[in-house]
């Protein structure tokens, strides 16, 4: 049976749903973005100098674009599934003749989309306070990729466990936006002292920010296979729970 019809109907529904509000998607994260770059890249930026070899403001690029990724391929999968949930239209999906890798992917893709095109508006914003040119294109896009599928299958995840609203909120202002920010983003790790290394060592979005900025600038802390390695690890792990939740009907079927 031919499934790319319903994994095109899901998935342009759900670009459809973030690109009609672009106000609410799109627009903050370039205003943001500017307000990064006002702040830390010029007046901070200037006092701090190079960090291995780049400027201070082309360093701090790739984790801010990264970082845009990360919470908007989340947000779009966790807000979209939930609200598929909470109005119960999960139901239409789940007595349709629809598999559930299908419905997976066409949520996750919906998410990845919005990330990548975060992404590269922030990319576009950071021009016009950076001059630099991408070392590496397929790293730079591999990494991108990869980190929006991750992050788009645990908002899956948490939209699927979620029994309100608040639910939903949690991970993104507890979890997320503390990794995020201990990443790597504005610093070096071996700008910490060296228990705080050890201890970033343990955070997995400071090997995709790393994997990232080597892509883009050449620089990084940490060893890129391994942020690779890992990366696809934990997408094979969140997609399998994924389908065995939506298999078991977890959340769904309550």
């Amino acid at each position: 049976m031919n499934y790319s019809i319903a994994f095109r109907t899901i998935i342009i529904k759900e670009i459809h749903r973030f690109i009609r509000i672009w106000p609410q998607t799109l627009l903050p994260p370039a205003i943001t973005t500017a307000l990064y770059f006002l702040i830390f890249g010029k007046l901070i930026g200037g006092r701090i100098g190079t960090i291995h070899g780049a400027s201070y403001m082309d360093y701090i690029v790739p984790g801010i674009i990264l970082m845009s990724v990360i919470s908007h391929a989340y947000a779009n999968v966790v807000s979209s599934f939930y609200s598929t949930k909470f109005q119960r239209n999960i139901e239409e999906l789940l007595v349709a003749p629809v598999p559930n890798w299908v419905i997976l992917g066409g949520y996750v893709g919906g998410g990845i989309v919005r990330g990548v095109c975060v992404g590269a508006v922030v990319a576009l914003i950071s021009l016009l306070f950076a001059d630099f040119s991408v070392k590496n294109t397929w790293i730079t896009l591999s990494v991108m990729l990869m980190t929006a599928t991750l992050f788009a299958l645990a908002g899956f995840i948490n939209a699927v466990l979620a029994e309100s609203f608040d639910d939903i909120s949690i991970i993104p202002n507890f979890v997320l936006t503390p990794l995020s920010y201990l990443g790597g983003v504005f610093y070096s790790v071996e700008m910490l002292p060296g228990i705080w290394q050890h201890i970033s060592m343990g955070n997995p979005i400071l090997y995709m920010i790393n994997a990232f900025r080597y892509g883009m600038i050449g620089v990084t802390d940490v060893d890129i296979q391994l942020a690779f390695l890992m990366t696809a690890g934990f997408i094979v792990i969140l997609t399998l729970f994924s389908l065995f939740l939506l298999h078991k009907g977890i959340g769904i079927k309550n």
